[in-house]
């Protein structure tokens, strides 16, 4: 089993001094979140996560969910540990005090969420998919049902799911054909099939919430003929206990490649009793609430399973013996493999990444509670366009690049990573459902291309430049080195963005090929800037704490070296356009 510790001292340094969103600092309801009070947070998070939560990755890799009689059993130990779990509170975390959570800001939420993707990703979909579904109830519903499911979710006495795909539509969600059919007591009986619903159904909690997509009776075709319903699996009575089973059945549980201790369900609805969330026919966009933060916290999942695998990777290349790393070696018969330079190289790599990646979430936190929460409208708007912009870098880059560490992980393990007996394996097929679900990442990348550089609020990516262009504004000349690259690609990235909305204009085909490319262009730049960041620091206080700054430093050095330059590849590959693709004849 993989071991772990929570990086609880690089979180701290980025609350304490990275915390530097003008906007952020300026919201009353976190002028209380001291420095202390989340370190305690994340000590405590740490705890649970190291000891309790960690051995189930394990266990539900080896003993999956299962469907027994009608009824979905979690892997053992699940049903303790989960508990445990809310009687702390770690579901109520980040949740609106009015219905009993705790109020804590995405920039302290985060960082457990990081820590337990970590630790059993498979254990996290439980209660992850209950926060998506709090936070779309929370946004859309009237207060007569906020009132009456919000609080039991925020104590993770009750779930919740997101129930979007079908057999017949996966993206494509204007194909749905779940149907609704409104009663007289304008409650609605749902009827249709869902399939691929991570936690919809377990042994868990005393009920599930599921958030359905349907069409009305009266609505329209295509996406504008959607609305939102939430569907309970128990009927909850006037007076907030449980009734009877709605009609709800499990067809089959998933056999899947990772993520074996999650039940990835096949749902059928029956007539099931439902409430529409929200206008009628404003289905997707409502969804899209919930959609949107799963993109995000998607990409989270991606840097835990990173971290802990490149922990697992450096203990084991200090220990594994193998090879003279050099001429000059003078360790015996053989020295560690940390000492050649090549798996020096890879863990690099992986720490640069995972650092930057933290970085960036980091800021990009502070943009979401600025976009929800600030009084002032434009600068609500401002914030909410950034993180537009940056969800689908941050789903897709930080997913992909856990593909790439996982991978890298097993190479560093060699034959002992490709078997089951050190867990590195488990931690590469747990990661690769990431690039895949809450929208591929190729569907990201469309998303970003043609309908995030540019919206109804201007050329957002220009907002972002200027943002980034602003950050190299330093004055130490020690900086002035990583500066120089990072402007560099700035300018690249300047004009790839140009070319991709000009194209978009004449060619569809030529930015949907660069797509990809695009997204990633942005991201190694955008993982720069949150490097630039901590630059900035790292020489200021860098007396402080020497030994700190010099790792960051130089882990720093190698991102801009070594990983940076793969934007200018990409660029370079897509502006070569895409008559080739298009034009070529399968056989």
């Amino acid at each position: 089993m993989p071991s772990y510790i929570a990086p609880v001292e690089d979180m701290m340094f980025l609350f304490e001094k990275l915390r530097d969103n003008k906007y952020y600092n300026e919201l009353e309801k976190y002028k209380d979140v001291s420095p202390d009070l989340v370190k305690d947070i994340l000590e405590e998070a740490a705890k649970i996560n190291q000891n309790l939560i960690l051995p189930l990755a394990k266990a539900g890799d080896e003993n999956p969910a299962i469907l027994e009689n009608g009824v979905v059993r979690t892997p053992p130990g699940y049903k303790e540990v989960y508990q445990k779990y809310i009687e702390d509170g770690w579901t109520s975390l980040s949740c609106d005090p009015k219905y009993g959570g705790q109020g804590m800001p995405k920039t302290v939420s985060a960082f457990f969420d990081e820590m337990i993707s970590s630790a059993s990703l498979a254990f996290k979909l439980y209660s992850e998919l209950t926060l998506g579904a709090y936070n779309c109830i929370h946004h859309h519903a009237n207060d007569e049902i906020k009132n009456k499911f919000l609080p039991k979710m925020v104590e993770g006495k009750w779930s919740g799911t997101m129930c979007l795909t079908e057999p017949v539509c996966g993206t494509d969600l204007g194909l749905l054909k779940t149907k609704a059919l409104e009663q007289p007591d304008g409650t609605y009986k749902i009827t249709g099939q869902k399939i691929f619903i991570t936690s919809g159904d377990h042994d868990l909690t005393e009920n599930i919430i599921h958030l359905v997509i349907a069409r009305a009776s009266d609505s329209p075709k295509g996406t504008k003929g959607i609305s939102l319903f939430l569907v309970p699996k128990f009927v909850v009575k006037e007076d907030g206990t449980i009734g009877a089973r709605n009609g709800i059945s499990t067809g089959s549980i998933e056999t899947k490649m990772g993520i074996k201790g999650s039940a990835t369900c096949v749902l059928n609805f029956d007539e099931a009793i439902g409430f529409m969330i929200g206008p009628k026919n404003k289905g997707l966009s409502q969804m899209f609430t919930m959609m949107n933060l799963e993109r995000i916290v998607v990409g989270i999942q991606g840097l835990g399973i990173s971290e802990i695998a490149y922990q697992n990777s450096l203990s084991y290349a200090k220990d594994r013996k193998q090879g003279k790393s050099n001429n000059k070696s003078e360790n015996g018969s053989a020295d560690s493999i940390i000492e050649h330079a090549d798996i020096r190289k890879t863990l690099l790599n992986m720490k640069s990444i995972i650092e930057g990646e933290r970085a960036l979430c980091f800021w990009l936190s502070q943009q979401t509670e600025v976009s929800l929460n600030h009084n002032d409208q434009k600068i609500r708007q401002d914030a909410s366009d950034m993180v537009s912009l940056m969800t689908p870098v941050v789903k897709s880059l930080f997913s992909d690049l856990g593909m790439e560490i996982t991978s890298d992980a097993m190479q560093v393990f060699g034959g002992y990573g490709y078997t089951k007996d050190q867990g590195i394996e488990q931690l590469y097929r747990d990661n690769r459902i990431t690039p895949i679900y809450e929208g591929t990442n190729s569907v990201q990348a469309a998303d970003l291309v043609f309908r995030k550089l540019s919206n109804k609020n201007g050329n957002v990516i220009n907002k972002f430049l200027n943002i980034i262009k602003s950050e190299a504004n330093s004055n130490n000349e020690k900086l002035t080195p990583f500066v120089e690259q990072f402007n560099y690609y700035i300018d690249i990235l300047s004009k790839f963005s140009e070319w991709s909305i000009e194209k978009a204009k004449t060619n569809k085909d030529d930015v949907s090929a660069a797509a990809n490319d695009y997204l990633k262009t942005l991201g190694y730049v955008s993982l720069a800037f949150a490097w630039i960041k901590v630059l900035n620091i790292s020489f200021k206080d860098y007396n402080e704490n020497k030994k700190f700054y010099d790792n960051k430093i130089n882990t720093a050095k190698f991102y801009f070296d070594k990983v940076l330059p793969r934007a200018e590849q990409h660029y370079k590959s897509a502006i070569s356009g895409s008559s080739n693709i298009m034009n070529f004849k399968f056989n």
